[in-house]
């Protein structure tokens, strides 16, 4: 018996993995339940007659469900089918959402005129959809309080609250303090 059953192709115009399934002179069983090009059952039959019900056809036989007993084969424009899922496949891909994380560094001794710069350019980034991982660094004798960048980080979220949510609240993480920002949902 015939044990590996799919071949596994990839192509690369858009990155698409697709399964190849077997067709016609591949199928190596001794029978199959058979499926018309119309969706009517032939019951099962012999490969032989499934594969001249499918050249009488003009079509191809396909083997769909090879780990069925017996295995499922089913009569169809193999090209087409392939067409047809190929073009789901990018269909699917466009309607994706991929959301990027952007990053935004602040210090200790920041001034208000760069911090509302700063969030002017994040508040674009969260209304484009993407989440923001906002990073204040600290140096030097900073370290010693690193306590004293919360209250920083707390303004930087309140001057953008109305545009996002707060994934992660603000955490000492070594020489930094990192929260991250997702946009608001407005469903």
């Amino acid at each position: 018996m015939f044990t590996h059953f799919f071949i596994s192709i990839n192509l690369f115009w858009g990155y698409t993995t697709i399964k190849e399934l077997l067709i016609n002179e591949q199928i190596r069983v001794q029978q199959v339940r058979l499926v018309g090009s119309q969706g009517e059952a032939y019951g099962i039959v012999s490969l032989n007659e499934a594969k001249a019900k499918a050249e009488e056809e003009g079509l191809d036989l396909v083997l769909l469900s090879p780990n069925a007993v017996p295995p499922v084969c089913k009569i169809m424009d193999y090209g087409k089918h392939r067409f047809d899922t190929l073009k789901k496949e990018k269909e699917a891909k466009k309607k994706q959402k991929t959301t990027e994380v952007k990053g935004m560094q602040l210090s200790m001794n920041i001034a208000d005129n760069d911090m509302q710069f700063k969030a002017k350019n994040v508040r674009k980034f969260l209304l484009n959809g993407d989440k923001v991982k906002v990073s204040l660094r600290m140096f030097g004798r900073q370290l010693a309080n690193p306590q004293m960048g919360m209250p920083i980080m707390d303004k930087f979220y309140q001057m953008l609250s109305d545009v996002c949510d707060l994934t992660s609240k603000p955490e000492i993480n070594g020489r930094q303090i990192v929260m991250v920002l997702s946009p608001k949902n407005t469903k």
